[in-house]
């Protein structure tokens, strides 16, 4: 299983940033996704979830109505779009597929 995420960067509070993660070693339309993230010094939370025809999503309550989850089986990616971002929202943040988790994107978001 292979998960790299990308399109992280440092972003001013209330802009927006898409996250991509690129997935292989696995059948990838067969498989739920999430999002989590790892802010400095705490633990991994997670953030979001899809099905693995994208049909349900389901968000933590500290983004839901400013992230959205989305997948695009055929490209077997995965992204996250972030609104309104605030600097709570700093972190690396990862795709997982079940207990694996790839490299992560750094989001920073500050003035």
């Amino acid at each position: 299983v292979q998960l790299q995420a990308s399109g992280g960067g440092l972003v001013q509070p209330g802009g927006s940033l898409k996250l991509s993660c690129a997935a292989s070693g696995f059948i990838f339309n067969k498989y739920g996704l999430s999002w989590a993230r790892q802010a400095p010094g705490k633990a991994l939370q997670w953030i979001s979830s899809i099905s693995s025809d994208g049909s349900v999503t389901r968000y933590a309550e500290s983004v839901r109505g400013r992230f959205t989850i989305s997948r695009d089986n055929a490209k077997q990616t995965l992204f996250l779009q972030m609104n309104s971002l605030k600097s709570e929202d700093t972190a690396v943040y990862y795709c997982t597929k079940e207990s694996s988790r790839g490299q992560g994107t750094q989001v920073t978001v500050s003035s």
